[in-house]
């Protein structure tokens, strides 16, 4: 995913994510920028799913490496499946 990140930016995001865990990322994580038009490119979810691994998406800060993308994505597999649990999609 990092790499995608880094080849092609604004690809769809539908190449690493599911419709399910694109909506979890959109009602998990603000967009930095609220006057800006919401981008839906690779680049915006990865870094919301950096976000979710502890990345700050500070200005000046470098894009998201392997060790955070990879917290992020243990982090957003666990509320998928608390929330597949919680709709009784699973565990019934």
């Amino acid at each position: 995913m990092t790499m995608m990140n880094r080849t092609a930016p604004h690809s769809s995001p539908t190449l690493a994510f599911t419709a399910l865990e694109i909506h979890l990322l959109d009602r998990l994580t603000e967009d930095k920028a609220k006057r800006q038009p919401k981008k839906n490119s690779l680049s915006t979810y990865l870094t919301k799913l950096a976000r979710l691994g502890g990345y700050l998406a500070r200005a000046g800060d470098s894009p998201p490496g392997n060790r955070v993308i990879w917290r992020g994505l243990s982090r957003l597999t666990d509320i998928e499946l608390g929330f597949a649990m919680a709709e009784g999609l699973v565990g019934n």
